[in-house]
């Protein structure tokens, strides 16, 4: 594959998923990460595309998308990593989960299971699981965003901070080796944080495209949670802050 080509490819794929690492596009090209960089230059030098740390982005796509569009992006990783992370909760437990969209994907993969209680402030998940097998279904009130139809504020937290559960999932908005675990937003952050506290377990669950990404508001450090559930492995400088901290990692086949 040619240089022009090669820019061709990089941008179909930042239309697709948004955002793209530096070194999963080398093995999707199989090219040197250097090659990689060299082709990326003249991109974000025209404002093709933005650069971040490790990873590069359309213009307009950082930050958080619209949820529909974002349930989209890497579906099939998100379901690999629900499915994967539903094997492990049994009937009758007790989850809490916060609004984004691999916990929906999540959500929708604990269809099978039976008596779930469940505390979420998403009013997707809540949906999806409120009237099948013998769930009993808790949904924190505050203000209703337009775009994710989830519940945000003082009150969304006091709500979950009452409860204590067997699970305890977020998903991440981005994971940096420095940063942690890091969100776009201060109130989804702040909630994010309150649901990781309140399970006897606690999972990130996250495709790898928020691997080397850099949020704006920190949720929690790496020792803040007890397992990360993914799709492919991590960097390695990742991989190494989590050995650090003590956090599991798990890794969906």
């Amino acid at each position: 594959m040619n240089h022009s080509k090669r820019h061709g490819e990089i941008l179909r794929l930042l239309k697709e998923e948004g955002t793209v690492t530096i070194a999963d596009l080398a093995q999707r090209l199989d090219v040197s990460l250097e090659t990689v960089r060299r082709d990326v230059k003249p991109l974000t030098e025209d404002g093709s595309v933005l650069k971040m740390h490790g990873a590069i982005s359309l213009p307009g796509i950082i930050g958080e998308a619209p949820f529909e569009r974002r349930m989209r992006d890497n579906a099939d990783a998100k379901r690999t990593i629900a499915r994967m992370v539903a094997a492990t909760i049994r009937d009758g437990e007790s989850i809490m989960l916060d609004c984004g969209t691999t916990t929906s994907f999540l959500a929708r993969e604990l269809l099978g299971h039976h008596r779930l209680t469940v505390v979420t402030n998403s009013s997707d998940i809540a949906r999806t699981l409120a009237t099948s097998n013998g769930n009993r279904v808790y949904m924190a009130g505050g203000e209703l965003r337009s775009d994710s139809g989830a519940a945000f504020g003082v009150s969304a937290i006091d709500f979950v901070g009452r409860f204590s559960v067997d699970h305890a999932i977020i998903s991440a908005g981005a994971i940096d080796a420095a940063g942690g675990v890091m969100d776009f937003d201060l109130e989804e952050a702040e909630f994010a944080a309150t649901v990781l506290s309140r399970g006897q377990r606690s999972v990130v669950i996250t495709d790898h495209s928020k691997f080397g990404r850099q949020g704006l508001v920190r949720v929690c450090s790496f020792s803040g949670f007890s397992e990360l559930a993914t799709d492919k492995m991590p960097p390695a400088d990742i991989i190494a802050a989590l050995e650090t901290a003590g956090t599991r990692l798990h890794v969906a086949g």
